[in-house]
C-alpha cells in the first residue's frame, strides 16, 4: 500500500532553546515547519497539542497568530524572537535540517545526528549563549 506523499521541505518534531544569562529561559514545544526561508509556515504546539502560535511569511512579509492577537512584519526573525525570546536564525535553519552546513551569524550548528533526527546549534555572540535543540519525529 503505498504511502502518502510528504512534502519535502516538511519536518516535524520537538524544538527546545534554552537562552543563558541573568534571567535564564527556557522555551520548548513540538513544531510543524514547512516550505523555505522565502516561504513558508511554522506551528508551535504545546505539549498537549494546543496551538501557541502560527507563523506564516512570503515574499519578505510575515505573519504571527498567536491566540487572539494577530502580528504583522516585514521581519520573520523579529516575529519569531517575540515568540521564542530570542533570534533564530531561520534561513541556516532550513539547511541544517537538510543536514547542510550553514553560516549564521554568532551560531555553530552539531549536525553529527541529523541523520538520526537530532539538531544542536549554539549560539555564542551575541550574548546571553543559547542552545537550540531539535528532535524530529520519523
Amino acid at each position: 500500500m503505498p504511502s502518502a506523499p510528504v512534502e519535502e521541505n516538511s519536518w516535524n518534531g520537538r524544538i527546545a532553546l534554552q537562552i543563558d544569562g541573568q534571567a535564564s529561559q527556557s522555551f520548548s514545544a513540538m513544531f510543524e515547519l514547512r516550505g523555505t526561508a522565502q516561504a513558508g509556515g511554522l506551528v508551535l504546539l504545546s505539549p498537549f497539542g494546543n496551538r501557541i502560535a502560527q507563523l506564516d511569511w512570503k515574499d519578505g512579509h510575515a505573519q504571527l497568530v498567536s491566540g487572539q492577537d494577530t502580528r504583522t512584519s516585514d521581519s520573520l526573525d523579529t516575529l519569531l524572537q517575540e515568540v521564542t525570546g530570542t533570534r533564530i536564525p531561520v534561513a541556516a535553519l532550513f539547511s541544517w535540517l537538510k543536514g547542510t552546513q550553514a553560516s549564521a551569524t554568532g551560531w555553530q550548528a552539531d549536525l553529527t545526528g541529523i541523520a538520526d533526527g537530532r539538531l544542536t546549534a549554539r549560539r555564542d555572540d551575541p550574548q546571553p549563549t543559547a542552545t537550540l535543540r531539535i528532535a524530529l519525529t520519523p
